[in-house]
């Protein structure tokens, strides 16, 4: 049985009869009643009762009509959908997002901008840093990835630069330091760094280390956050300061203080990671929707 039959027999039921119905499918009369006498050979009982010229429904034609029609019905649905999902309007993106991706107004505007142009594309979030992210995403884990570099790069991955963060100093509410708006890293050569290192000893954290010996001091490094919010709380425990995006600011606390930091390098780098090869209409598009959320 296929689906042409089906369509036979709905168009039949609905004509009442062979000629009409062999007109509206385009074919002639006598091959759509073969068609129809095979189709009731294989189903094992008349599904019309020949009436003059007419026919109509037997009751097990009556039955079979209400699922032929429900058959016919999704394999359109079918159809449409993997149309939809060809040009990305439905499915999944499996995305992550290193912790601090999420207090960055581009990723989060990024984020909702698709959302709204693909509101039948189901967006499953995954937080990690982003070594682990990268990780997974070269295994095919995940689509696509909200990450800070550096990271280890093989020849299938890719990675849009979506925002470059200055770095603010994070201080305790009274520090003494609180006094000034602006500070460098020689005004900090006395404090207790909370900084958040990585696996491979790569990262923000090591690039901080560098500019503070080419400041000429050895930052005295108090704590180690497993990331940059846990960073900032800390600062707020009185366990030291911390160099971190600006974009972590939007973390307020009555006992943190903000300050912003004169330094030219390093700034703090977040983007878009996904595979060069199979990519899915559905990364396609996030892809495209970088191009508005960077200039």
């Amino acid at each position: 049985m296929e689906l042409r039959h089906l369509r036979y027999f709905v168009v039949t039921a609905q004509a009442e009869n062979f000629t009409r119905a062999a007109e509206q499918l385009g074919i002639a009369q006598p091959p759509l009643g073969q068609q129809i006498r095979d189709l009731e050979d294989e189903i094992g009982t008349p599904l019309f009762h020949r009436i003059g010229r007419g026919v109509v429904l037997s009751d097990a034609g009556r039955v079979f009509l209400v699922s032929a029609q429900d058959i016919l019905a999704r394999a359109e649905d079918a159809q449409k959908n993997a149309r939809r999902a060809a040009r990305g309007e439905v499915g999944s993106l499996n995305l992550g997002f290193t912790e601090s991706a999420s207090f960055n107004d581009t990723v989060t505007g990024l984020i909702s901008r698709y959302q709204r142009q693909h509101p039948k594309v189901e967006v499953n979030l995954e937080e990690n840093d982003s070594e682990s992210l990268i990780a997974r995403l070269g295994r095919g884990e995940i689509d696509a990835a909200f990450v800070r570099p550096p990271f280890a790069m093989d020849g299938d991955i890719d990675f849009i630069t979506l925002s470059e963060e200055p770095l603010i100093v994070v201080l305790p509410d009274g520090h003494p330091l609180t006094s000034r708006k602006r500070l460098s890293l020689a005004d900090l050569r006395q404090e207790n760094f909370i900084l958040y290192s990585r696996k491979s000893g790569y990262g923000l954290s090591a690039d901080i280390v560098t500019a503070c010996r080419q400041s000429g001091f050895n930052p005295t490094i108090r704590q180690q956050a497993p990331q940059l919010s846990s960073a900032v709380n800390l600062v707020s425990a009185g366990m030291g300061i911390a160099v971190v995006p600006a974009s972590m600011q939007r973390i307020q606390r009555a006992d943190l203080q903000y300050r912003a930091l004169r330094l030219e390098w390093p700034k703090a780098i977040l983007g878009l990671a996904t595979r060069k090869t199979n990519q899915s209409t559905v990364v396609k598009d996030l892809i495209s929707s970088t191009k508005i959320a960077t200039p």
